[in-house]
């Protein structure tokens, strides 16, 4: 079967799509999301680039334009109408390109390297090779290219990839290295992957004090 023609998606489509993903398996007790927690997952400020601050009116109409190629459902039954992503079935693909598009949508262009330690908490890939391999069926899909492989930049030794679902990418935005972008010389490829780590565990602590806020307010009957 033929995967649907997707529409071209704003960068706060794609930011809600990519946390729901993304949520989806770091906080999976509080998945799908409500309205609130989404909003907060848009606008976080770590493991985003680029950086935004979305208002929840703004979250709600990209959630309803979503709803209409079913990339984003509502649960039903409860108090509080909760959202949950639908990438899997309309893109048909399997879970670990679901990842590797998540990190795309939620961080911008990277490179394989730079997926495969940013992806650890989605899925473990076993080696950049893997994750190329990946990378080669989305950019090569018969129903049309999710990824594209960017142009080297001056001094890269890896090219990036970028998604595609918010049409072609800017190259010359794109060729623009950002600030934080290059590590400095003397850090390590492990103690950069230590250092992420250490953020995604703070992050989730950070999202497990949520999830318990949220069962406080339901308890108490406050809206959240």
């Amino acid at each position: 079967m033929n995967s649907p023609r997707l529409p071209v998606l704003s960068l706060l489509e794609t930011r809600v799509l990519g946390v729901l993903s993304e949520k989806q398996h770091t906080v999976p007790d509080t998945y799908p999301l409500s309205l609130n927690a989404l909003v907060s997952g848009c606008n976080q400020k770590t493991s985003r680039h680029p950086v935004i601050e979305a208002s929840e009116a703004e979250v709600q109409a990209a959630i309803e334009s979503l709803r209409g190629p079913a990339l984003v459902i509502e649960s039903s039954g409860g108090r509080v109408p909760r959202y949950a992503h639908n990438l899997g079935k309309v893109l048909q693909l399997p879970s670990q390109s679901i990842a590797l598009l998540t990190l795309l949508m939620l961080r911008g262009p990277q490179t394989a390297g730079e997926l495969r330690i940013n992806c650890e908490r989605l899925h473990r890939f076993a080696d950049i090779s893997a994750v190329e391999g990946f990378l080669q069926e989305l950019a090569e899909r018969p129903a049309g290219a999710l990824v594209a492989e960017l142009p080297r930049q001056p001094g890269a030794r890896e090219n990036r990839w970028a998604h595609l679902l918010s049409g072609a990418p800017d190259i010359e935005e794109m060729a623009t290295p950002r600030a934080t972008a290059e590590p400095v010389a003397d850090t390590t490829v492990g103690e950069i992957a230590a250092l992420k780590a250490n953020v995604a565990r703070l992050e989730d602590e950070v999202d497990g004090l949520k999830t318990l806020v949220s069962k406080l307010c339901t308890e108490l009957g406050v809206s959240e």
